[in-house]
């Protein structure tokens, strides 16, 4: 392997990985495969491999994240990892701590380009892609913290920074090998999308049984353009033909995410909007009900947890299952829509609607 094409230590295949130990032994390649995945070690720990052999592999496959910051949440059951990657762009991961298990929520991109204006990652823009290396280190990462907290990684969900389905082909190769070579079934990974159609329909082509969560935040085309640019290239109806198609296809629960905005999207008319949605499929679909945690460049505030309750309970009525989702690490900017990697952000100028809706709360 020359230099310029070396990959860093979780981009290289076994392929490649044969190739940089051509002059040692054939099962030194299972070895070291089976250190890096089973073992969650470096090269430097692996003792089954000799000194020398340890020395050079950490020096030629080289790690891609450097942890610049490691913050833990007041009740310690939230921790954010601020990473820097080749070429100096930085991405956030999270994760979320349970009694016996870890969840993982990762990015896929260096910022975002989908420019939903109440997500802090779109009010920063996008940078660059992520590497299926890149994005299985922070897997790798997290199990690793897991076995050290007496935990297990249960669940990775690429809600992190970045729209998965705009790097399609490298979540997909991460994907792939977090199920071969970590060993996570298919049913314990979740893709979340702001409603790349395209994406969705070759999600529906795949074999593997992953989760889909669709940002929805809107029943309406009128008010989701304002909210998430990328209605206007695929609206609703667009939208909820692909999510039926993947649910006959695949026969899984489908989720709707909705981070609830004070007098924007928490209406009883917008709760008898999403329930049409929902009742529209061929199968029910779940609803993530997320209070709108705050970030620097939008000037609207989350809804009032009684509200959101209210909210819950209306489209429970609807005939809708819908969970609250807790807000976890919004003191350390890791809860939904707050990861930004320390980059600026924009200051987001409400539209019309918004500003009506935010301004006059008629409850109908």
């Amino acid at each position: 392997m020359s230099n310029a094409a070396r990959p860093t230590r979780y981009d290289v295949t076994r392929a490649q990985l044969g190739e940089l130990l051509h002059s040692e032994p054939r099962f030194r390649v299972d070895q070291l495969w089976k250190g890096l995945y089973e073992q969650l070690g470096d090269p430097a720990d692996l003792t089954a491999l000799p000194k020398a052999l340890r020395a050079r592999l950490d020096a030629e496959l080289p790690v891609a994240l450097t942890t610049m910051v490691e913050r833990v949440n007041d009740h310690g059951d939230t921790v954010k990892y601020l990473f820097e990657l080749p070429g100096g762009s930085r991405i956030e991961t999270v994760l979320m701590l349970y009694p016996d298990r870890v969840t993982v929520c990762v990015s896929s991109q260096a910022g975002c380009a989908m420019g939903c204006g109440f997500c802090a990652t779109g009010q920063a823009g996008f940078t660059r892609q992520l590497s299926a290396g890149e994005i299985l280190e922070q897997v790798v990462r997290a199990a690793r913290k897991a076995r050290e907290l007496n935990r297990r990684l249960a669940n990775v969900v690429f809600m992190g920074m970045g729209e998965p389905l705009a790097n399609e082909a490298n979540v997909w190769a991460a994907i792939e090998r977090i199920n071969s070579d970590i060993g996570l079934g298919a049913r314990h990974i979740t893709v979340s999308t702001v409603g790349l159609v395209p994406g969705i329909k070759r999600l529906t082509e795949w074999p593997m049984q992953v989760n889909l969560a669709v940002s929805l935040h809107a029943a309406n085309d009128e008010l989701r353009d304002e909210m998430l640019p990328i209605n206007r290239r695929y609206p609703l109806g667009v939208l909820m033909d692909a999510c039926a198609d993947y649910l006959i296809a695949k026969g899984r629960r489908l989720s709707f995410e909705w981070a609830l905005i004070d007098g924007v999207n928490d209406r009883d008319s917008d709760a008898r909007e999403l329930a049409a949605l929902c009742r529209s499929l061929p199968l029910a679909a779940h609803v993530n009900l997320i209070p709108l945690n705050p970030t620097p460049g939008y000037p609207t505030r989350g809804t009032p947890i009684s509200r959101v309750h209210q909210f819950r309970d209306r489209l429970e009525q609807l005939g809708v299952n819908a969970t609250v989702r807790r807000n976890r690490g919004t003191d350390i900017d890791a809860a939904c829509g707050q990861l930004a990697a320390g980059q600026p952000v924009q200051q987001i100028t409400l539209g019309r609607r918004l500003h009506q809706r935010a301004d006059h709360r008629p409850d109908e």
